[in-house]
């Protein structure tokens, strides 16, 4: 079993930064990736970011090149990095273990946070 805590959420300006985190405790045996999603209101859950223990990573292009995702040494926490946040970031954020890292890593997952709110005014 595995747990995973999200903090980090809040309210920001357009332009913004906010640091996202997940606790995780648990059996992290199988566990070979870590990701954030997010769903914003009236819209399908998104994967926004993974990264794998060999430390590969991938984002959805409407995130890319603001948000960083990242581990700690141990895998106990996992962060997102936001920044130059857009009003059109807001939503939940979770913090999740697919249960496949490839190609399909945003379409199925194990385990997943209660998610943290983030809200973006312009």
């Amino acid at each position: 079993q595995v747990q995973m805590v999200e903090s980090g959420g809040g309210s920001v300006q357009a332009g913004g930064s906010l640091r996202l985190s997940c606790a995780v405790s648990g059996y992290m045996y199988r566990i070979f990736c870590m990701a954030w999603f997010r769903q914003a209101p009236g819209k399908e859950r998104e994967g926004v970011a993974i990264i794998e223990r060999n430390g590969r990573t991938r984002y959805s292009d409407s995130v890319k090149g603001r948000f960083t995702i990242s581990p700690d040494r141990a895998w106990n926490n996992l962060y997102l990095e936001m920044n130059s946040l857009k009003p059109e970031d807001a939503g939940r954020y979770y913090c999740a273990a697919p249960r496949y890292c490839g190609d399909s890593w945003a379409g199925d997952v194990e385990y997943w946070g209660q998610g943290t709110q983030v809200t973006v005014s312009s």
